[in-house]
């Protein structure tokens, strides 16, 4: 039987020692859950241990094939290029080794399950009960990128969270790189109505922006008293989060790299959209389009392709 590809795990870097220790403990979490192959995880910036000594950690167990996951929510400028790079660098280093890529986490359902759970326990912390939501604005905080698509990434979180879970509403926000900072997030959900605020950071572990969007949120709050405003907590290393890494592990290995099936309705009972699981998909046609009688012509009705990936 062939052994199966070891596990490298790619992390952010941190210069909060918190955080790259919630990191390197994660990654040994996640070796215990499965002894039956190596895990080794790095960083690409900032802190130790740098992802090239995994990969060395890895070379020297007699490992020749691995599958590198991005302990990262969205895919931006790390897990586009930075990754990728620095993989292609270790494969100069050491002739012979063979890697898969796996893709970024987010916003799966298991997560969201998580983010709303660290809403719950804001809200409980405070003496409400999750039936308050209706009349609760939550504000995601992403980290920011100069990546338009990776800013848009945490758009989709907010709107995943949103569907089904009875908020008022789920506004985005960034710590850094992007508009709107935390101040005018929660400005904007001022003028939206809002009268009860939870700031929800969508960060993986502890550290430094985490810190930031907290110090932020404390300081537009002590400056508007007549808002509630309350702050969540990270993801942490849950249950949910090793499972999800085990998850990418394997569609790496598989070769598995689908469109985005995560999120869809169809194939994961969403809150209150748990009866269009299992649909079958039909072809379907756009009575606003424009001159839609004539045919479209390009096959693009997203209906058709049956999500058979």
């Amino acid at each position: 039987m062939t052994t199966p590809p070891a596990l490298l795990i790619a992390g952010h870097g941190t210069r909060d020692e918190a955080g790259a220790e919630a990191f390197r403990d994660f990654v040994r979490q996640l070796g215990a859950r499965h002894p039956e192959l190596p895990v080794a995880g790095g960083f690409i910036e900032l802190s130790p241990p740098p992802l090239g000594e995994a990969v060395t950690e890895l070379v020297e167990q007699g490992v020749r094939r691995f599958a590198a996951v991005p302990l990262m929510l969205v895919s931006a400028g790390h897990a586009k290029g930075d990754i990728p790079a620095a993989l292609a660098r270790e494969k100069e280093r050491h002739p012979g080794i063979s890697y898969t890529y796996g893709r970024p986490l987010g916003p799966h359902p298991a997560l969201l399950n998580v983010l709303e759970r660290r809403l719950d326990e804001a809200l409980g912390s405070a003496g409400r009960t999750p039936g308050d939501r209706a009349d609760v604005t939550v504000l995601l905080v992403g980290r920011g990128s100069t990546d338009p698509d990776a800013n848009a990434e945490v758009h989709k979180a907010a709107r995943l969270l949103w569907e089904g879970r009875g908020y008022a509403g789920v506004e985005t926000a960034f710590v850094s790189l992007a508009a709107p900072d935390v101040p005018s997030g929660l400005d904007r959900c001022v003028r939206l109505g809002a009268r009860r605020i939870v700031v929800l950071p969508y960060f993986l572990f502890t550290g430094i922006l985490p810190d930031r969007v907290r110090h932020q949120t404390e300081g537009w709050a002590a400056a508007h008293p007549e808002v509630e405003v309350l702050s969540a907590d990270v993801i942490g290393p849950e249950p949910e989060l090793l499972d999800l890494v085990w998850e990418r592990y394997e569609e790496a290995v598989k070769g598995d790299l689908r469109m985005n099936c995560d999120s869809c309705v169809y194939r994961i009972a969403l809150p209150g959209f748990e009866d269009k699981v299992g649909m079958p998909q039909q072809p379907h046609f756009h009575p606003d389009d424009d001159d839609h009688h004539h045919g479209h012509g390009h096959g693009h009705h997203h209906g058709a392709h049956s999500h058979a990936h």
